[in-house]
Order: C-alpha cells, then structure tokens, then sequence
C-alpha cells in the first residue's frame, strides 16, 4: 500500500488539469463543494454521491464505558458521529485495485 495521502491542493490540481480552470479558481472551486458538503452534514443532512458513497451523521447516546486497564466504569457523553458507507461500485473498485 502507499503512504500517499490526497490533499485538497492535490483536488484543485486535479481540476486545473481535468476541467482547464485557473489554479486559483480550481483551489476555489474544490474549496466550495467541500465547504458545501460539510455545511449539510453540520445540519444533519446526509451526502450522497453518486457511486462513491454516502456521508451521515449519527447521533449517539450518553453510555458507560469501562477503562480496559483499570475495569472501572467511565461515563460516556452523548456526541454527534460522521459516518461513511461506501457505495457498492467503490467497494468493487477498491477490491479490485486501481482498475476500472
């Protein structure tokens, strides 16, 4: 496996080369779809994307917990989750490698 990791600098290059927008409006543009993404999923809203996957949020409840190297029991506050499934195709696709 490699020990790469995707940027939003790597995103906007992406744009630049694929789509012919400036540098600078390809950085804007990656920025507004992430911001966008993130805004509706701060309301709750799930994102789908189309044979890529779904983003949600999931509400989790307060629970008691227990510190595996004491035993004792620790609250656990409830908390907001991101959660992500991905879509069949992308499972496949990762399964398989990078072939498509």
């Amino acid at each position: 496996m490699a020990d790469t990791t995707l940027t939003r600098m790597d995103l906007s290059e992406a744009v630049f080369r694929e789509v012919g927008l400036s540098r600078n409006e390809s950085a804007q543009l990656v920025e507004a779809v992430l911001e966008y993404i993130s805004d509706a999923l701060v309301q709750g809203e799930q994102v789908k994307i189309s044979s890529f996957g779904t983003f949600s949020v999931r509400d989790k409840t307060a629970r008691v917990g227990r510190n595996p190297k004491t035993g004792e029991e620790v609250p656990i506050n409830p908390r907001r989750v991101l959660t992500f499934r991905p879509s069949h195709l992308m499972k496949d696709r990762v399964a398989n490698g990078n072939k498509r």
